[in-house]
């Protein structure tokens, strides 16, 4: 079975190959993305228990005003628990961890499998960050609008409590998942390109 359908697989990619690889590629993000899941909650505990730094604030880059009239950060992690407060400092290094880990896997995965790129893996590396800067921006951005209303609906109105809180972590990191596989992509098809390899071309030349 295993044999019938990884020679339908070959036959696959060679008909369709955009289809194909646009295929492995969301298969290895969810995979990844299911390991992002499994890792913010371990995050979060660690850096909460282990560390004071949910009493530090982490808000940076102002970038106009709330619906309140209140300052607008980027990076916005007030000090204190979530939801009254923004999780802090814990709560941005516990976010920033998984997502690097994560993606240091994805790259590799996407690479290899993906793409099957034969170029520079150095040069593919820094644009890769330069692109996950850029991501990591857009998405901070994002979650000023959605984080402390996720929290607070599963942790206060609802009332989970410590459930609702693993559950708003792993809605919020289904939503940072879900923007950087649709930025990554369009990326990942020009920075993991393939190339003739020297030899093969010559080879075809004689």
């Amino acid at each position: 079975m295993f044999t019938a359908i990884k020679k339908w697989w070959a036959g696959f990619q060679i008909s369709h190959p955009e289809l194909s690889r646009f295929g492995m590629f969301f298969l290895l993000s969810n995979g990844v993305t299911v390991l992002q899941l499994a890792m913010m909650p371990i995050s979060r505990w660690f850096f909460d228990n282990f560390t004071d730094l949910t009493d530090v604030s982490f808000q940076v880059l102002p970038v106009g005003s709330n619906i309140d009239g209140s300052q607008y950060y980027m990076f916005d992690y007030a000090a204190g628990p979530l939801p009254d407060g923004g999780g802090g400092l814990s709560y941005f290094l516990a976010v920033q961890l998984t997502l690097l880990v994560a993606q240091v896997i994805n790259f590799f995965l996407q690479r290899n499998i993906t793409f099957k790129s034969n170029t520079s893996v150095w040069v593919a590396a820094a644009w890769y960050a330069a692109a996950y800067v850029v991501i990591t921006f857009i998405a901070a951005a994002a979650q000023g609008f959605y984080k402390a209303p996720i929290y607070d609906l599963f942790m206060n109105v609802w009332g989970w409590g410590a459930t609702g809180q693993v559950t708003a972590d792993v809605i919020t990191m289904i939503i940072n998942s879900a923007i950087s596989f649709w930025v990554f992509y369009p990326i990942f098809k020009l920075i993991f390109r393939q190339v003739p390899e020297p030899v093969a071309a010559e080879a075809g030349a004689k």
